[in-house]
């Protein structure tokens, strides 16, 4: 197979994850230019992570497209660094190696996106490395910081709408959606060797990593489920007001965001707390009344 085909497929196998991501990447409804800004951002930000978690295809080039010997195709931390320089060479100007990385030029070109988010969600990615647990709430919303927050950063910016206020609202939302995303995924990340709830909640709850590895929830640690996900959900109404301060179609991808989180908090709820014997999926009919309660104003 010729190089650029093996490109083509490479870089095709982290787009086509989209598909299943929990919220659509780039909508029907957007303007197409949106919908390609928001494809190839996605690119750079699927294949970070997918580096972070060593989910990448093992017979992908993706270390040879970076300028990495192939015996370093497993290695997270080499990974990391070297999509940090085919960005630092897009945004300076350069021509990076990687694929996914030179469809991000025309949006880099033609918007107010810049290399800072990538950053955030590479230190995000380096953090997983050796970070498994984190102690307070407060820790764990300065790493949301670095693994979330820039995905509405790079939405604001790709849409021309970005400023100090709509980052703060943004930011709280997009931290809330990171915590349910977690909520919900207790066993898978255990599973990985990782636990987001904070462990002085899980003290204060009297929640062990036992207990979480237990096939369903017991009082206890359905109860601790319980408060993180009210926490989130009063994050995600902090940054509501984000939705009223823009217009058009815009405003109906910021809300189903909203929605998303506010449905899938719900879920959680109407499981009973119990998220260990998998992640409660909201339902279709409860995402729309959501949306048309975040697009009319209603807390």
């Amino acid at each position: 197979m010729a190089t650029d085909d093996l490109r083509l497929r490479d870089a095709s196998a982290v787009l086509d994850k989209a598909a299943g991501e929990n919220f659509p990447v780039a909508p029907f409804f957007l303007p197409r230019a949106w919908r390609d800004d928001l494809m190839a951002v996605y690119g750079v930000v699927r294949l970070i992570d997918d580096i972070g978690d060593s989910d990448l295809a093992p017979e992908a080039a993706h270390a040879r497209y970076l300028g990495l010997d192939p015996a370093h195709a497993d290695d997270p931390p080499r990974l990391l660094d070297a999509v940090e320089a085919d960005l630092g060479r897009l945004f300076d100007g350069g021509e990076p190696g990687h694929p996914l990385v030179r469809a991000l030029r025309p949006t880099a070109e033609r918007t107010a996106v810049t290399i800072d988010p990538f950053l955030g969600l590479i230190a995000a990615n380096r953090q997983d490395q050796h970070v498994t647990r984190y102690k307070t709430f407060d820790d764990l919303v300065a790493y949301c910081a670095l693994s979330a927050n820039p995905i509405g950063r790079l939405v604001l910016a790709i849409t021309g709408t970005t400023t100090p206020e709509r980052l703060r609202l943004s930011d709280a939302i997009c931290t809330g959606l990171q915590i349910i995303e977690h909520i919900q995924d207790v066993a898978e990340d255990l599973r990985r060797d990782r636990v987001y709830l904070p462990i002085e909640d899980m003290l204060r709850f009297h929640v062990s990593e036992a207990d979480l590895a237990a096939p369903t929830a017991g009082a206890s640690v359905r109860a601790l489920v319980a408060y993180e996900t009210e926490r989130a959900r009063r994050l995600l109404n902090e940054g509501t007001p984000l939705v009223g301060s823009v217009h058009g179609r815009l405003k109906l991808l910021l809300a189903g965001f909203v929605a998303g989180g506010r449905a899938a908090a719900h879920a959680i709820a109407a499981a009973g707390y119990d998220v260990l014997p998998g992640p409660p999926k909201p339902t279709k009919p409860r995402l729309l009344r959501e949306a048309g309660a975040v697009l009319r104003g209603e807390g």
